[in-house]
């Protein structure tokens, strides 16, 4: 007969399944959408965007009619004394006295509603193109963050296998000053070696630490051990290949051009607008009013009500110098914006050349140093070959060994610096997006 399992012994049973399942490592793309949730810099950024685009909606309301509404209610306590008619006498009246109206005024011609109608989109144009660069920068801090821990990871690898060697080597020294083949010297140099491995080692576990935090910080959560470049990862050159065409979309499509582009057409609109106050007006007024009371010295009552429709024209005259001295100012902001614009459009074509650049000399400075790796092995192994039969000192085995760990650093910080260029450079042009990204994941595998 079968008995039923505890459920205390079922928590352990699982407990221990799952600890015992592989642990999978993070990859980009999950790193990227911890990022989207909780990174605070896109969050404002995107509280920003959503309270820019209200600026379409207010100047709207500039064309649109207002209606209003008033109300009051009021107690008198009037006293008259005097003569009416044939009678002297006086009079003491308490009462209630109301009255009620609405009011419509709907703009006929307010030249700078207009115009102010038409700036409300250049700046939610402005406002999308940063919100949009907001998103191209937090891809790219993603990666950064990502690749820098990567970096940390193989460079402190590289360093515990080079301490590993020099360590081999050191002990193999001391056996061989031991039986007399070799001179205290070799000890002594394995040993210096074998402390600055050791210094290093502490320095790159910190580096390690410190990477992993900032990536903390950005996505909100441990993300444990993450995915690593294949060995076999081809990356790309760019495409199209020339240079100056990524420098001229940059120049037309960045987003930051794009929203410095509004935002100069905006300041454009400004002048105009600050203009616009030497123009007249002309609205559309309609209004209706009821009054309920008594009559005069309280006798009988008043139910008075009045319509009015008709066109009210307002012509400024003289406003104390203001409107000349705002539109001045209007006109040096809009230089000014002028100015920036020129800025952002040579800031994004010196962009975009870097990265250019940054990829192709990234993409040839992978293959140099691969070859150079395959070279520095070669080259340890025969200086470790040549020690053993007396050709090579210790020094020539410890150097060779250096080698080896120096060119698997830079060749790992290469090969990410390259696939950051990659990124830069699709950034410059505003085409950077999570596609791009799903491609460079795809070069990534668990460890």
């Amino acid at each position: 007969m079968s008995r039923a399992l505890h459920p205390g012994r079922l928590s352990l049973l699982l407990a221990g399944l799952f600890s015992a399942l592989p642990a999978f490592a993070t990859d980009l793309l999950q790193v990227y959408r911890y990022a989207l949730a909780y990174d605070a810099q896109y969050t404002a950024a995107r509280a920003s965007a959503a309270a820019g685009r209200e600026k379409q909606p207010q100047a709207l309301a500039g064309l649109l009619p207002t209606i209003a509404a008033t109300g009051n209610t009021y107690w008198n306590d009037s006293t008259y004394k005097g003569s009416i008619s044939a009678l002297n006498d006086s009079y003491h009246n308490k009462y209630n006295s109301h009255s009620y109206g609405v009011s419509l005024t709907q703009p006929l011609f307010r030249w700078q509603n207009f115009v102010q109608y038409d700036q409300s989109k250049l700046l939610v144009l402005q406002t999308e193109a940063n919100f949009a660069q907001a998103g191209q920068d937090l891809i790219l801090r993603v990666a950064q963050a990502y690749f820098d821990v990567l970096v940390a990871v193989e460079n402190l690898r590289a360093v515990q296998a080079n301490k590993t060697a020099i360590a081999q080597q050191l002990e193999q020294a001391k056996k061989n000053f031991e039986v007399g083949i070799a001179t205290v010297t070799d000890t002594y140099e394995s040993q210096s070696r074998f402390d600055l491995a050791t210094a290093e080692e502490i320095a790159a576990e910190n580096e390690l630490e410190v990477n992993r935090y900032a990536l903390r910080v950005l996505i909100g959560t441990d993300p444990g051990e993450l995915n690593r470049l294949k060995p076999t990862a081809i990356m790309a050159p760019p495409q199209p290949a020339s240079m100056e065409q990524w420098v001229e979309a940059a120049e037309r499509d960045s987003f930051v051009v794009q929203a410095q582009q509004a935002a100069t057409e905006a300041a454009a609109k400004a002048v105009e607008i600050n203009r616009a106050d030497h123009y007249p007006t002309v609205d559309v007024v309609a209004s209706y009013n009821q009054n309920n009371g008594p009559g005069q010295f309280g006798v009988g009552s008043i139910d008075n009500t009045t319509s009015q429709i008709g066109l009210q024209l307002n012509i400024p005259i003289f406003q104390g110098g203001a409107v000349n001295s705002k539109t001045r100012e209007a006109i040096a902001r809009r230089d000014a914006e002028a100015a920036s614009l020129d800025n952002a459009k040579r800031s994004a074509a010196l962009s975009a050349r870097q990265s250019y650049l940054g990829v192709v000399n990234g993409l040839a400075g992978v293959r140099a140093l691969e070859a150079a790796l395959v070279s520095s092995l070669s080259s340890l192994e025969s200086n470790r070959l040549g020690y053993e039969v007396g050709v090579r000192i210790n020094i020539d085995v410890l150097n060779a060994e250096n080698q080896v760990y120096v060119t698997r650093r830079d060749l790992a910080r290469t090969r990410f610096d390259t696939l950051l260029a990659q990124l830069r450079l699709k950034a410059a042009v505003g085409a950077l997006g999570e596609g791009d990204l799903e491609q460079i994941n795809s070069l990534f595998e668990a460890p």
